[in-house]
């Protein structure tokens, strides 16, 4: 009896450990995503009562409403309603929020990816998680965020007849990313505007043996070549004028001994690559210095790879 109790208990219920996300990767844009350490915590519970409960702790607290447009019900649903033939049933869901939203961290995907992915652990895991991504895709738009999300790693993410795919890689050796998070949000639908439709044939040239060169370099150990092989021409010089101190920013985290620094995501994040060896503080303050210098105040997390993606915990 105690057995069959814990049983149903566990199929009501279920507490979701998402990864935060950094993608384009500099010059893998729309292509090349990463899960870091920093991490939220949502647990969904089925309750006998209709409707939607919510309840925020951290980032999005003052915001965040019970609806079903929201990305974290709306998931959810999209799972539970497909497998369990849209029985009706009601929500709460307890969020602890630590990734920024906004700011080019992957917030709305890991809101999409906890919902996707609760629903199916309570689903009795009726999708796999390549099925997850194709509907994570779906919703979001582009896979380059929900894939490391769902995966772990860094991902490099394509669309084959309107189907996401994802290849999963580790880097041969660590590295630590440094995430310095400016007060300032950037809307994703601001930072694609400000992308031309056409580039010139060399600036594709370009990103594309920097794309290429970057996950060599990865897979290969040879950390000397990340310098360049982060560098882009597709996206960021596009998007400087809405990070203001952007390209000082960058100089002061390579002057500290960071390999190089990219716009996470659309931004306003800015994300410095390292050697673990690296003195990570440093480069942190000097990039934290360089935006107070354009009167920005930012916050900052020294981060890790994370391997696993999303999991319930």
């Amino acid at each position: 009896k105690i057995a069959s109790w814990h049983k149903e208990i566990a199929m009501k219920k279920v507490t979701i450990q998402v990864p935060a996300t950094s993608a384009n990767c500099g010059p893998g844009f729309d292509t090349l995503g990463l899960a870091c350490t920093l991490y939220n915590e949502v647990t969904y519970e089925i309750t006998e009562a209709k409707g939607f409960k919510l309840q925020v702790t951290g980032e999005g607290a003052e915001y965040l409403k019970p609806y079903g447009r929201n990305l974290a019900f709306a998931s959810f649903l999209r799972v539970w309603n497909k497998v369990k033939n849209n029985e009706r049933i009601g929500l709460s869901v307890t969020m602890k929020n630590r990734i920024p939203m906004s700011r080019g961290l992957g917030s709305s995907s890991s809101a999409i990816v906890a919902g996707l992915y609760a629903a199916n652990c309570l689903c009795d895991n009726y999708y796999t998680k390549e099925e997850l991504l194709d509907i994570a895709t779906e919703i979001e738009g582009h896979p380059d965020n929900v894939a490391p999300a769902l995966l772990g790693g860094f991902t490099i993410s394509y669309m084959e007849e309107g189907k996401a795919h994802s290849l999963r890689l580790l880097p041969v050796k660590p590295l630590k990313f440094i995430a310095v998070v400016p007060d300032s949000k950037l809307p994703t639908f601001l930072a694609r505007q400000a992308i031309p439709e056409s580039v010139p044939h060399k600036d594709a040239v370009y990103n594309t043996s920097r794309a290429s060169l970057l996950v060599g370099a990865l897979l290969s150990g040879h950390y000397e070549y990340l310098e360049s092989a982060l560098e882009d021409k597709l996206h960021q010089p596009y998007r400087a004028h809405l990070i203001p101190g952007l390209q000082e920013v960058f100089n002061a985290a390579k002057e500290h001994g960071a390999y190089n620094a990219i716009i996470s995501g659309a931004g306003s994040t800015i994300m410095a690559y390292a050697d673990p060896a690296a003195d990570c503080e440093g480069i942190a303050q000097a990039m934290v210095k360089a935006f107070a210098a354009q009167g920005e105040h930012c916050c900052y997390h020294i981060l890790d790879l994370d391997s696993d993606g999303v999991k319930a915990i």
